[in-house]
């Protein structure tokens, strides 16, 4: 199943992967309430496809799905372009997955705060975080103007 959203007003567009609708539904309803703009793939195949030909900003995937797991997607989508990544998964405990083994910028359980901790990583992944100059630095330019440099 694959759903394009109209552009939304943060404008950045996500690929969310899972092989179960149910999970797909849910998680895609929950990012479109919160401004992004979701395209869906229910096979990995599909997704490496859509990803090859259009522009996103982020990717959400499931870990277990036949034919290919989320770790070894990610590396395949990362060799196209590099964008971050939300691994999700049952088996986070069980198999250990964390963001250094998976290669996923943010891992996260599926578990009753999963929607929540989902939300929490993308908004983090999707911030382009604007640079400030360092407080240090503010504080050194006002004391040479001070000085009369």
């Amino acid at each position: 199943m694959r759903k394009a959203s109209k552009s939304l007003p943060n404008g950045l567009r996500l690929l969310l992967i899972d092989d179960n609708s149910c999970g797909l539904i849910a998680r895609r309803v929950v990012l479109e309430e919160q401004g992004y703009s979701v395209v869906t793939s229910s096979r990995p195949e599909d997704a490496i496809e859509k990803f090859s030909s259009e522009p996103f900003d982020l990717v959400v995937t499931d870990y277990r799905m036949p034919g290919m797991n989320g770790d070894e997607l990610l590396r395949r989508l990362r060799e196209i372009r590099q964008v971050p990544a939300v691994l999700i998964s049952g088996m986070v405990e069980v198999l250990g997955l964390n963001e250094h083994n998976t290669g996923a910028d943010a891992v996260v359980a599926k578990n009753v705060h999963e929607l929540t901790n989902m939300l929490r990583a993308v908004d983090r992944l999707a911030v382009r975080p604007v640079r400030k100059p360092a407080a240090s630095h503010k504080r050194s330019s006002n004391v040479n103007k001070a000085a009369g440099e």
